[in-house]
Parts: C-alpha cells; sequence; structure tokens
C-alpha cells in the first residue's frame, strides 16, 4: 500500500503545480516524495505517516527556537483572539519597528512587510528612486526572491549584463541587472569602474545561504562597501536569511560592514510571515507616503505575525543564545567531517551562527562555480540515507542548513552516528 505521504502527493499534483507550493519542496533535485509534515516540536517533525525526523531545515530559517516554542505560541493565541486583522496601524507594529532599530543600528527607520521577497523587491526599487538611476549589481548564486530583476543569470562574460533565469522575465528588464562572481573583488571592482554612474545599488547576501553555505571574504564585502560610497551607489545586505540567525546584529555586526539598506525575514517572524526593509533616514524618507517611491501591503504589520516575531526577537536577546547557538553548529559540522574522514568520504562541512553547509568535496567552496563542481550524487545518496535514518536536511546540494536552540547535545550527537552508519556503508 502507498503511504500517506504518497497519497497526498498525487492529489496535489492534480490541483497545484507540481504538487508543491514552492519548487525545492517538491524533491526534483534529490528524487523521491516530499514527506507532507503533521506536526513539529522542539528539534523535531513528525510527517503524515507518523515518522519522527530531527529537522535542521526549520522552515528554511526561521525556527531559531525550534518547533511550536511555548511563548511564541502563546503569543500568537493572545494575538489572534483580539483579531486576525485589521488592515490599519497597531501597537505591535511600533513596538517591532523600535526593537528591530535597537537590535540593528543601522536602521534608522525600518517599514514591515509580509515576505523577504517583498522586502527585497522594495529596497530595490526604494534604491532606484533614492539614487535616479536604474543598474542593479547582484551576484551568482545568491536569491533574492522572486521578483523580475533578481530572476537573472549571469551573462557569458565577467562583465556582462544578466538573461533572465525563468519565463516571464523580460530580457529588456534583465539588462538592467549585471551579475557577477561571488567573493570576486578584482570583477566588482571592474565593474564599478566600467559602469559606476549607472549603479544604483548592489544587492549582496554577506553570507549566501542559497547555493548552499558559502562565507564571505572579508575584504570582498569591505570592497562592495568603499566602492558603493566612493560611487554613489546603495549598499543593500539581504539579510532575510542571515539576519539574527548568525548573531545578534546579523552578518553586519559579525562582520562589521554597515549597508546603506537591509533586508529581513524568516526569524523576525518567528514562523509566521514578516518581512522588513530598513536603513538610513534620509533614504527610507523616499518612501510614500513621505517620498514619491511607492510600497503597499494589506497585511503588512498584521498583528499575529507580529507577535510571533516580537516573541522571538525577545527570546534571542537572552544572555549566551547565539555563543551556544554556534556552539552546537559546530557540534554538528565537525562530527560530520569526522565521521565521513573516518571512511575516507570526500566531504567538508563549515558553520556560522546557526546556520551550516555540507559539501561533498575536498575543501568548502567559496563561488558558485565550486559549489557546482560538489558531488551532487553523492549528497542525494546521503540525504536519502539520512531521511530513513530519521534526520531530516534540505531536499537539495544547494541549500544551507540550519541548527535551532532546541537541537541538543544529545540530538545533535544521534545524527552524527546516523552520518558515520551512511559513511560506512560507502
Amino acid at each position: 500500500m502507498s503511504s500517506r505521504n504518497q497519497q497526498l502527493f498525487e492529489r496535489a499534483q492534480r490541483y497545484i503545480p507540481g504538487g508543491v507550493n514552492s519548487p525545492v519542496r517538491a524533491f526534483r533535485s534529490v528524487g523521491g516524495t516530499p514527506r507532507f509534515f503533521a506536526s513539529g516540536s522542539g528539534a523535531r517533525v513528525v510527517d503524515v505517516d507518523g515518522k519522527s525526523y530531527v529537522d535542521y531545515v526549520g522552515s528554511w530559517g526561521p525556527l531559531i527556537l525550534g518547533h511550536a516554542h511555548p511563548e511564541v505560541v502563546a503569543a500568537v493565541r493572545a494575538a489572534a483572539l483580539q483579531g486576525l486583522s485589521f488592515g490599519a496601524p497597531t501597537a505591535g507594529e511600533v513596538e517591532m519597528a523600535e526593537l528591530l532599530c535597537e537590535m540593528l543600528p543601522t536602521l534608522e527607520m525600518v517599514r514591515l512587510v509580509s515576505s523577504g521577497t517583498e522586502a527585497t523587491m522594495s529596497a530595490i526599487r526604494l534604491a532606484r528612486g533614492f539614487s535616479g538611476r536604474d543598474l542593479l549589481i547582484k551576484f551568482e548564486g545568491c536569491y533574492h526572491g522572486h521578483s523580475d530583476s533578481l530572476l537573472v543569470k549571469a551573462g557569458s562574460g565577467m562583465l556582462t549584463f544578466g538573461n533572465p533565469s525563468s519565463g516571464g522575465v523580460p530580457a529588456d528588464l534583465a539588462r538592467h541587472t549585471l551579475v557577477l562572481d561571488y567573493n570576486d573583488c578584482v570583477g566588482l571592482a571592474a565593474a564599478f569602474a566600467e559602469h559606476g554612474p549607472q549603479i544604483a545599488a548592489v544587492i549582496v547576501e554577506p553570507v549566501a545561504g542559497n547555493m548552499n553555505l558559502i562565507a564571505p571574504q572579508p575584504a570582498f564585502l569591505q570592497a562592495m562597501r568603499d566602492l558603493c560610497t566612493a560611487h554613489g551607489a546603495v549598499l543593500i545586505f539581504d539579510e532575510v536569511m542571515t539576519g539574527f540567525r548568525v548573531g545578534v546584529r546579523g552578518a553586519q555586526g559579525l562582520y562589521g560592514i554597515t549597508p546603506d539598506l537591509t533586508t529581513l525575514g524568516k526569524v523576525i517572524g518567528g514562523g509566521m510571515p514578516v518581512g522588513a526593509f530598513g536603513g538610513r533616514r534620509e533614504i527610507m524618507a523616499m518612501i510614500a507616503p513621505l517620498g514619491p517611491v511607492y510600497q503597499a501591503g494589506t497585511l503588512s504589520g498584521n498583528p499575529v505575525a507580529v507577535a510571533a516575531g516580537l516573541a522571538t526577537l525577545q527570546l534571542l536577546r537572552g544572555a549566551g543564545f547565539y555563543e551556544s547557538l554556534a556552539q552546537r553548529s559546530r557540534q554538528l559540522t565537525d562530527g560530520l567531517v569526522a565521521a565521513a574522514d573516518k571512511h575516507r568520504v570526500p566531504f567538508c562541512a563549515q558553520a556560522i551562527g546557526g546556520m551550516f553547509g555540507m559539501y561533498f568535496r575536498s575543501q568548502c567552496p567559496q563561488s558558485y562555480a565550486e559549489v557546482m563542481d560538489c558531488d551532487k550524487d553523492a549528497f542525494n545518496r546521503f540525504f536519502h540515507a539520512m531521511l530513513d535514518a530519521g534526520h531530516y536536511f534540505a531536499p537539495s546540494a544547494f541549500e544551507a542548513g540550519f541548527v535551532s536552540a532546541a537541537h541538543s547535545e544529545d540530538v545533535i550527537a544521534s545524527t552524527i552516528a546516523a552520518a558515520e552508519a551512511v559513511f560506512s556503508a560507502w
């Protein structure tokens, strides 16, 4: 008999394109049947067949406290009892804005939205409106949501303009985006030398997490800051994934770089749909109703979502929270590397705060091209073997993983033991 997971996936494919509401969930990269989850608690999720898994996806990053944290759930319940949405200002929105600006001092003003995609789309429009320029620089392998300007792949040469990487994106729009190599200071300087007066903004994941985890070279981020300042371009840090995930002040605090605008999401919603963008007051003052750059959203600052985010952010401020989180992440990556080395499996891994990357290659990659050099078939074998053993990693070789405060040393040790059993069979 087919499993409940299989039955649901067959039903879903009749009514939902690909059977999923976000592409990576379809397991196309790794093969097999997606797991449909019924519940989650702490570090674990349970699928509709009743099987329990240690979860290293964490809703793709937001669940830094683990699933169904009691204080977050209580905040959501209390807010919901007062009303689900008003389409009008609430006190919670003000509290959230104040807290975000306190925790990230580069935010002088902030606006709440409903998703990371909406935050980055709005920040780019704002940067173009502020600068009066059109050209955007992004980096190969960095993902900033699915708005048209960002669904662009690299051209044929280092300084060629991008080509659409999705149907429905006009080539005329893609030509306003220049795609460069991540961690390439020389290419970045050359782009500014040739196009400086036309560059409105540079947008970057300060720690890349959408081509697996790629750590930035400190000189790369500093060069970006210096070049944007020299040429009057707006530097946008996309911290939708890294914000409050790699440290209490995000990646910008970790690396000591001050962006002009920051986009946030994931953790600031605590599992509910919340995004935000903010930065320098003079730039943010260009947003309607103060200025000519239009942005709006019916559910922006939704009171239930804001309640979840506020409860989460307050808990993150506890003494030693991030030190403990980073230690657990390193325990996982160090343990996986040791298990692979013991059985001579080409493998490496690294962690930054509560994020980690694992790669079936001899050294941790520093660019999109090096990520593409990883052994994808080996990852797929590992993914399914670990899934069978009750450990759920992202169903793609090109996604970062996440550790939460609910992942105890014993839970992580069980994952390492399972990985060693998998590697021993190779």
